[in-house]
């Protein structure tokens, strides 16, 4: 499989196959780190980190990820850089390409990716824009496989506000690995119907389906895995906290979701989470609205059945799988 000098920029993008060959190779990776096999394969390389939006996870995984590769890795925050402010995003592009081997852009908008991509002349690989989270979709494929030895057949169920990023790429890469994608969730917060029949083409070509309900009943009956997100996200305004709250709190995921779902079914989420009052948003959300946990129970996310922090470790291994298959002849 031959992904040298690819982009990584949307599932869309990448037929089942080359999705399958980046999850074997993550695979091995993890059990070479496991095993400290050392795999500088890209020494005297270099990457850069783009960062409108800031994270833990996706900023660690890139960084280990690179250096473990042997490579030099730079981080630009958006005080760093003049990107989009004196420096057009095109321009920028062309600096960076002819410095690094290979860029991350972390932000709002999908365009930005794809216009850095168009202009770059080396791999930009999309660690979340507005539309899209590629890199979480391979980590979370990992784990299921992991966890089910299978992916064909899996049917997953997103609770909560299913017209985000994660949703929406939850519901792409469900339809490349042959699964079943219900959205549980309000018909406001449904996915976008282009994105919908697009996705249903494909999952039909695969073996898998798409389903939009309302229904908690019916949106949990027999899932193999219960996924949500936090309700508001990164750069939405706190002023539209309190219509989520109102909207989805009838799919928070709790005890009585997963009685309804299959015996060995498992809890997944990208993280961070409001599972309970340890964090400054949780406890301004339960000083203003009284609530003590959001989108998911504590009593659940600390269960056995959650499976979020073999999930963010598999962020390091996917990421890895990506650089190295794109920066790579082998």
């Amino acid at each position: 499989m031959n992904l040298y000098g690819r982009s990584f920029l949307t599932l869309l993008d990448y037929t089942p196959e080359e999705i399958r060959y980046l999850l074997d190779l993550a695979r091995r990776l993890k059990r070479e780190k496991h095993l400290r096999i050392g795999h500088r394969h890209l020494m005297g390389r270099n990457i850069v980190l783009l960062f409108e939006k800031t994270s833990t996870r996706t900023r660690c995984a890139f960084e280990v990820a690179g250096r473990d590769l042997g490579m030099g890795v730079t981080f630009l925050d958006p005080a760093s850089s003049q990107m989009g402010r004196k420096e057009s995003i095109e321009d920028t592009a062309r600096v960076l390409g002819r410095m690094y081997d290979g860029i991350e852009y972390r932000g709002f908008s999908q365009n930005t990716v794809e216009v850095l991509a168009k202009y770059a002349g080396v791999p930009v690989w999309n660690g979340l824009t507005d539309q899209f989270h590629p890199t979480q979709m391979l980590a979370d494929l990992l784990t299921i496989d992991e966890r089910f030895h299978r992916l064909e057949g899996i049917k997953l169920t997103f609770m909560g506000d299913a017209c985000n990023n994660v949703a929406n790429s939850l519901m792409v890469a469900c339809a490349k690995m042959g699964m079943h994608f219900t959205a549980c969730a309000p018909a406001s917060r449904f996915p976008a119907q282009s994105l919908v029949q697009t996705a249903r083409e494909i999952a039909e070509k695969n073996g898998g389906s798409v389903t939009l309900t309302s229904d908690v009943s019916e949106g949990t009956r027999d899932a193999d895995v219960l996924y949500t997100d936090i309700w508001v996200s990164m750069g939405e305004p706190e002023s539209v906290w309190k219509e989520r709250i109102d909207l989805l709190s009838p799919y928070q995921v709790n005890q009585a979701a997963f009685a309804n779902a299959a015996d060995e079914a498992i809890f997944m989420h990208c993280l961070p989470s409001y599972h309970d009052l340890k964090t400054e948003v949780g406890m301004q959300i339960y000083q203003k609205f009284g609530l003590t946990e959001m989108e998911v129970t504590d009593e659940v996310f600390e269960s056995a059945r959650s499976v979020v922090f073999d999930e963010a470790e598999n962020r390091l291994h996917t990421i890895k799988a990506v650089i190295l298959a794109t920066l790579s002849k082998q």
